[in-house]
């Protein structure tokens, strides 16, 4: 066995070039008969399978190379879904990891509020709002929360992903991936580098040493301290994690991998990390080649949307004066054509090196997709390619002015209007309560961090939020605002209770997808008498058109793309029900790896071959126990849904003692226990046939489906109390 993996490495290898063949020795992934030798991992943020005009072709349409490649070559999961809340760090992160918010602490993202324990509740600076964007051993505080950013449900730091591959003797690249690399110039420079090192007083910090890094395998060469390699420190990765060094930053790595310097696909030079917010495929793809060519085989690779105009790709400014585009735009459908144009070359390149679906797994994915909030595109007809679409509104109160952008609701001013009693004056609200500014606005209370649900000032909230209204701008129609809503009695269902109970909202209000919610947003509202006009209360920004957080079914549905050594060409799957959580088992079983935890999810067996599987997971039951581990488990599935809908009519009811709400919480709390249990059971089952090699016998598979349909009728019943609730 030790002869011939020896052998096919040198058949394979012939095929590649200088480093590119070497790294094949260094990294012998255990997958299906020795056949994958790289892995390209890439997340792009918010690009849609899915189309927002019916008669424009969406994003992956316009990007007909990458779409080729998935579909002809692999098989696309368009059945496929995000945590809550729905934002690029949870959904990243919930990627990355296997896990759910609950497991890895990013369920409000992509910041959170946070109580600061170490100050008194009456302090005005009882709260703050620290970034999901850290690097992954990063404390969310020193002084007010000492935590782990990345918590797991023990209170440890979350364990990192690129591990298992490092352990096995790979080397593993990071991209602007969420939490893998260097996120902010301040405390992650001082932690990687040490304070007081040059690298704190460089002059170009965020260039330098932001958005990109090599975890190197134990001892390898490429982060020496010769080549400005620093620990990859992991004090809390379970069984230890020692021995083992990083490069930071472009500064450090453009060196090892292009020392000649570094250039896009499209020829234009890279100097520095180009930022989290506007990095191209031309440019992340250019940083992935490098990495191939010079011994870092596992790349995790993030790429920014294509519906935000972004400097110095085509595109006609005046189609996004303020940053955004509308669907089908010629800005938009400019900078797509781009970006195809990168994968194109990217793949082209990759096939010259020797590197493609015979030797490489490559998965592609969206962290979400989005709402568009917009009026109706003109002409009718438009299609985008063809003929370009504009949006301007024809009539009403803004007739004349371009109709795309998010319309953005001062949260605090709507309830001062609307329930002067509980916020008499806006401008000083948040020494009583404080939310995360979004379209699914999370709220936290002072004083209230621990308070069990029910508490009189919380109850108020809920049902004043359940009666939020606002003009809209865009149509002059009243909208309610609110669509569901839930506590930390349907949170927990939701796995978005952390082991960190400071960043624990009191409830989230999930919204119409046109809303988005902050405060303060115009100087012109200062008075009470001009909060109390509608055009103070509800505007449409013009900076953001794309709204995401919520449970809209464009927003929560995306897509993953497998393609490589044991991958079905099944082309587009419509059926299988999937979330990020099943990324990483998947990748992980087609490598011959496994994490030192059980993931959230379960291998994507409909998409891969059975020479690939282990024969415990080939058939019924393993797939029928997956499918239903799903609608109960996931926060978006059948039980999570119905959760939602039970929890909105609990908190919004105001019946006689709140009779109604704590039936309706307590039955939801009971049956959240059952789920746990039920899906704890299912999830072992589960993973003991994916990687440990033991088989599903028929009488525990039935055993287990019979209560996952019994829990299911239960939930309908629930459901259907809930909605004859007064």
């Amino acid at each position: 066995m030790k002869t011939s993996r020896v052998w096919l490495s040198l058949l394979i290898g012939a095929g590649l070039s200088g480093s590119a063949a070497a790294q094949l020795n260094g990294c012998p992934l255990n997958s299906p008969a020795g056949q994958i030798h790289h892995i390209i991992y890439i997340q792009f943020d918010n690009l849609h399978f899915e189309r927002d005009n019916p008669n424009v072709p969406s994003d992956l349409e316009q990007m007909p190379h990458l779409l080729a490649f998935l579909t002809g070559q692999g098989t696309l999961f368009a059945n496929h879904h995000t945590p809550l809340i729905s934002h690029t760090a949870d959904d990243i992160l919930t990627s990355l990891t296997g896990v759910y918010p609950d497991r890895h602490g990013q369920a409000v993202a992509n910041s959170y509020v946070t109580f600061n324990v170490n100050f008194p509740a009456s302090n005005k600076f009882w709260d703050s709002f620290p970034s999901s964007f850290t690097y992954w051993t990063d404390q969310v505080n020193t002084a007010s929360d000492p935590v782990p950013n990345m918590i797991d449900a023990q209170g440890m730091n979350a364990p990192a992903p690129w591990v298992p591959f490092t352990r096995f003797g790979c080397n593993v690249g990071a991209v602007s991936i969420a939490d893998m690399e260097i996120e902010n110039t301040s405390s992650d420079i001082v932690k990687v580098f040490g304070a007081g090192s040059p690298e704190t007083t460089d002059a170009n910090k965020a260039a330098d040493f932001e958005g990109i890094a090599i975890h190197c395998a134990a001892n390898d060469p490429l982060c020496s301290t010769a080549n400005n390699g620093k620990p990859d420190l992991l004090p809390d990765e379970p069984n230890g994690y020692t021995g083992f060094n990083g490069l930071f930053g472009h500064k450090y790595v453009a060196p090892v991998i292009a020392p000649g310097g570094l250039n896009d696909l499209l020829g234009n030079p890279i100097t520095g990390f180009p930022g989290f917010g506007g990095i191209s495929p031309a440019q992340a793809l250019a940083y992935d080649e490098a990495m191939l060519k010079n011994n870092v085989p596992i790349l995790f690779t993030y790429i920014s949307d294509a519906h935000d105009c972004h400097a110095g790709i085509p595109g006609d400014p005046a189609d996004c004066p303020a940053g955004t585009f509308g669907s089908g735009e010629a800005g938009y459908v400019a900078q797509l054509k781009v970006y195809d144009q990168a994968f194109g070359q990217f793949f082209n390149d990759l096939a010259n090196m020797g590197i493609d679906q015979s030797n490489t797994l490559f998965i592609v994915s969206a962290d979400e997709q989005d709402h568009m909030v917009a009026g109706p595109a003109s002409p009718a007809d438009c299609d985008g390619v063809n003929i370009p679409c504009t949006y301007t509104l024809a009539s009403g109160p803004n007739a004349g002015q371009r109709s795309v952008g998010e319309i953005e609701v001062d949260l605090p001013a709507l309830y001062a209007v609307e329930f002067p009693s509980l916020v008499p004056d806006p401008t000083v609200a948040s020494n009583n309560f404080d939310f995360h500014f979004d379209m699914a606005p999370a709220m936290y209370f002072n004083g209230y961090g621990t308070a069990a649900p029910g508490s009189s000032l919380l109850r108020q909230f809920e049902q004043a939020t359940a009666q939020l209204t606002a003009t809209n701008p865009i149509t002059g129609n009243t909208d309610v605002l609110t669509k569901y809503m839930v506590d930390r009695v349907g949170l927990k269902a939701l796995h978005m209770i952390t082991a960190d109970p400071n960043r624990t909202p009191n409830f989230v209000m999930f919204s119409n997808p046109d809303y988005y919610y902050q405060e303060a947003f115009s100087k012109s509202c200062s008075t009470a008498a001009q909060r109390e006009s509608p055009a103070c209360l509800a505007v449409q920004g013009s900076s953001y058109a794309w709204n995401h957080g919520g449970v809209a079914p464009e927003i929560v549905t995306t897509w993953v793309g497998f393609v490589g050594p044991g991958v079905k060409h099944r082309g587009i799957d419509w059926n299988t029900w999937s979330d990020h959580v099943d990324i990483r088992p998947t990748m992980l079983l087609l490598s011959g790896l496994q994490d030192d935890y059980a993931s959230d999810g379960r291998v994507l067996t409909e998409g891969l071959r059975s020479d690939a599987l282990p024969w415990t997971i080939r058939d019924w039951p393993f797939t029928d126990l997956a499918a239903a581990y799903k609608q109960i488990n996931a926060p978006v599935g059948e039980f999570g849904m119905d959760t939602l809908s039970v929890s909105t009519k609990a908190l919004e009811s105001n019946s006689a003692n709140d009779a109604t709400y704590n039936s309706l919480e307590s039955s939801l709390g009971s049956l959240t226990a059952e789920r746990d249990a039920l899906a704890g059971q299912i999830s072992a089952a589960l993973n003991g046939a994916e990687f440990g090699g033991k088989p599903i016998t028929l009488r525990d598979a039935v055993g287990l489906l019979v209560r996952a349909d019994l829990l299911e009728l239960k939930m309908d019943l629930l459901v259907d109390r809930a909605r004859l609730a007064r």
